[in-house]
């Protein structure tokens, strides 16, 4: 599997494709752009920006954008995350130039039309307001908050009032040309296209993007603290989390303690705090553990929502399995089990092309290469018992660890009580 082909164009921008027999194309464009590359100034310009995207380009109205793919049937859509912005879309392989031209057109001419712009900012204002309705969403976003503390990594993705009220076509426009770089941009391709296909319409829709080369200066996070928080919010349930800064993209224990994160709080039912937690005490409905990793460092974090009254009990839990796992190597039936389990999860993603392909194009921007699927698998054979313990011992530092707590207005527990 991933069998695929990346080549370069004249203005840097490298295509990875990888062709299938199924009728659906999955294609997008990947920018090393993300929020981090913020200031407390313009905080939250990277996501509206990739509303922006759809609202007028030099050749479509934004009526004309969104009807573009929606009028076949297909689907054209975009995100923004810490690191980067993607604009991608599904469509029937026969509507592929319709799709590769209008991920151009949105990407690259942007008009930022004033009254668009008004339009938008209300929307995300919106959007703000529907995310301080969630609490999950609140509290992911308040823990990277203070993990990152004071750092552009722990700024969140949606800004804040004060400066989306305040972006004007202008700040748009100087964001995109400080920061743009077309040897930083990726465009990822899963369908049934031909490798001589995509190569024309790629030298035809991208290779006359201007070649730019935004300088992005990133501050490395270096000024991790362990630190305990609460929050009160108008919710029945208390929620926590428990985490701290780990290991970046490129650090060699990045694949091993991705895999004790699935052990301790993986995708399976059968990880150690969902049958602790949830399947032998019945205090959770679900409980999660998540490995976030960055260019220059990572989260770690662990978080479930409980009854108030059992939030104590919920976290001496947490803290007692993870000493566990620290302190009692894997046994060898237990080791193999976990490593075909990760094994199994990694091939049924690559079942979904979409998955597929925002795999490949985020591999291409963080790696410079898509690398085998055998080549994973035999990273995770190598792992061993000690060296996911020693991983546990070397992380899992109670004095090192960071608390959150979002408790129901009125109530009085602390993260310390535990």
């Amino acid at each position: 599997m991933r069998d695929c082909s990346v080549f370069t164009l004249s203005n840097g921008i490298r295509v990875v494709h990888r062709q299938t027999n199924t009728d659906i194309v999955h294609c997008g464009m990947f920018l090393e752009i993300g929020s981090r590359d913020e200031t407390p100034e313009n905080q939250g310009i990277a996501h509206f920006w990739e509303h922006m995207a759809f609202k007028g380009t030099r050749r479509r109205k934004a009526f004309h954008i969104i009807n573009s793919l929606d009028s076949i049937g297909g689907e054209l859509n975009a995100f923004t995350e810490k690191e980067k912005v993607v604009f991608y879309a599904s469509v029937r392989q026969a509507f592929f130039e319709r799709a590769i031209d209008v991920i151009s057109d949105i990407t690259f001419n942007s008009v930022f039309p004033a009254h668009e712009i008004e339009k938008e900012r209300g929307v995300i204002l919106e959007e703000m307001a529907m995310y301080r309705d969630d609490p999950d969403d609140t509290l992911q976003d308040e823990f990277e908050g203070l993990i990152f503390h004071r750092h552009s990594l722990g700024m969140n993705i949606l800004g804040r009032e004060e400066t989306v009220l305040s972006f004007r076509r202008r700040d748009f426009t100087s964001f995109i040309s400080q920061h743009i770089n077309t040897h930083k941009i990726v465009f990822s391709c899963v369908g049934n296209v031909s490798r001589d296909r995509l190569e024309r319409l790629a030298r035809k829709y991208l290779e006359g993007v201007p070649r730019r080369a935004g300088k992005t200066n990133r501050k490395s996070f270096m000024s991790y603290r362990p630190r305990e928080s609460g929050l009160r919010r108008p919710v029945k349930q208390a929620r926590c989390a428990i985490g701290r800064e780990v290991f970046s993209l490129h650090h060699p224990k990045r694949i091993p303690f991705y895999v004790l994160t699935n052990l301790i709080g993986g995708v399976g039912m059968n990880s150690r705090l969902n049958m602790v937690l949830r399947e032998k005490y019945g205090y959770v409905y679900s409980i999660d553990a998540h490995y976030v990793p960055y260019s220059d460092t990572g989260l770690f974090a662990i978080t479930f929502g409980t009854e108030p009254n059992q939030l104590n009990k919920c976290i001496r839990l947490v803290n007692r399995e993870l000493k566990r796992v620290a302190d009692t190597p894997l046994g060898k039936r237990q080791l193999a089990a976990l490593k075909e389990q990760i094994k199994g999860q990694l091939a049924l993603s690559e079942e979904n092309n979409l998955s597929l392909m925002l795999m490949m194009g985020r591999s291409i921007l963080d790696f410079g290469r898509v690398p085998p699927l055998s080549e994973v698998y035999h990273k995770i054979d190598e792992i061993t018992a000690l060296e996911l313990q020693d991983l546990a011992q070397e992380v899992f530092v109670p004095e090192k660890l960071s608390y959150l707590v979002m408790e129901p207005s009125g109530n009085g527990a602390s993260p310390k009580d535990n």
